[in-house]
This record gives C-alpha cells, structure tokens and sequence, in this order.
C-alpha cells in the first residue's frame, strides 16, 4: 500500500494532480473541495494517499489529512457508496463539513453531492454516526487557530464552552450565532466540549 505521496506539485487538472516522485509522476485523484488549499505548481505537497486496485484499473486517491483519508475509507464502507461517489461527497463537502452533517442528521446537505440521493445519504448517516465523533470537528478547529484568534466568548461552561464556540466558528458560523447556540445549551458548566458541540448544533438547526 502506497501510504503517502511527497515531492513537487507538477500538474492540476480538474480533480487530478501530478506529483513528481523522483523520475515519476505520480497522478493523484483528490476532492475538488481540496484543491483551494494545494500549495502552487513547482512547491512540495504531501498527499496521505488510498490506492484502489481493480481489474480494469489502478487509482491513488490523494488527502492532505490521514483523518481526511479516513472519512474516504468510512464513506466507501457505505453500501452503494463506492471511491466515485465518496469523491463526489467529499468534493461537495469539506470533511469537517461532512461531519456536522452526519451528527446532525443532515441528508440534504450529502444528497447535494453528483450522483448521491436522498436515500444513499440517509444511509451514510445512518452507517457513520456512531463512526464521526464531535471530537473530530474540535480536534480540527483546535489546529486551525489563526482562524480563532477573534473568538469571543463571554458566558457560563469555561474552556470546553469556549472550545465549542471555536469549533462552530471553524465550521463556517459566525462568532454571534456560535455563541447564542452555546448559551441556549443548559447545563453547559457540567457538560464536556463534545457534549456542548452537539447540543449547540441541534439548537443551530432550527435558527
């Protein structure tokens, strides 16, 4: 198994890259939602890759993350879900998106994924959500923290308050909405980060 791909950024066409792996090019398929954040053509990237081999066919699938090549392998344990539908998802969503959409119950959100409907995205909710931990989406707003630094927060539930609030603003809401989320949840000075996320989500869902 090809555990991760390291070198010079060659080539970017649609959701294929080149990576130049001493005298070879290695073509890597990867999320389009990916593809904002590869570094320029010429300058190193690191790829945690996933090789599927099939009769008719070699492909590497390429993540900056192994977290993010986890979710791949998650979506593909799905039945009806194979590596061009798990693309297609993780193109349409970024994997911290998939996430919250997978705790929160959200197959709208999937089914907007090419080739996913409503029933297949019901049924990678149904298959993940004791798989995606909330955990995950803190542990990832916990490593973003230039995108913190503005967090304000103000109220009961101390550090695994504030944490949740990070995590929310990570996720794409603004510093007001994750707040009031984070105050509507009771209890929030006995609960964990996790537990707070969770119920700040659920009181999200209906703003």
């Amino acid at each position: 198994m090809i555990s991760y791909v390291k070198g010079p950024l060659m080539e970017v066409q649609g959701d294929v890259i080149v990576i130049e792996a001493g005298p070879v090019g290695l073509a890597v398929r990867v999320p389009l939602s990916l593809l904002d954040e590869l570094p320029g053509v010429g300058e190193e990237v690191k790829v945690y890759t996933y090789f599927q081999v099939r009769e008719d066919a070699m492909c590497l699938y390429g993540f900056l993350s192994r977290q993010d090549r986890e979710m791949f392998q998650q979506l593909l344990g799905v039945n009806g879900v194979g590596p061009k539908g798990a693309l297609g998802i993780l193109s349409a969503l970024r994997p911290d998106d998939l996430r919250l959409a997978i705790i929160s119950g959200d197959a709208k959100a999937i089914s907007r994924a090419p080739g996913i409907g409503v029933k297949t995205a019901q049924r990678v909710i149904l298959d993940l959500k004791d798989k995606v931990s909330a955990d995950d989406i803190l542990d990832s707003a916990a490593g973003s923290g230039e995108k913190q630094g503005d967090i304000v927060w103000q109220g009961s539930g101390g550090e695994a308050a504030k944490e949740a609030v990070q995590a929310l603003v990570a996720l794409g809401y603004t510093n007001a909405e994750a707040v009031r989320a984070v105050r509507r949840t009771e209890a929030a000075e006995t609960m964990t980060a996790e537990e707070i996320l969770k119920a700040s989500l659920r009181h999200l869902s209906f703003l």
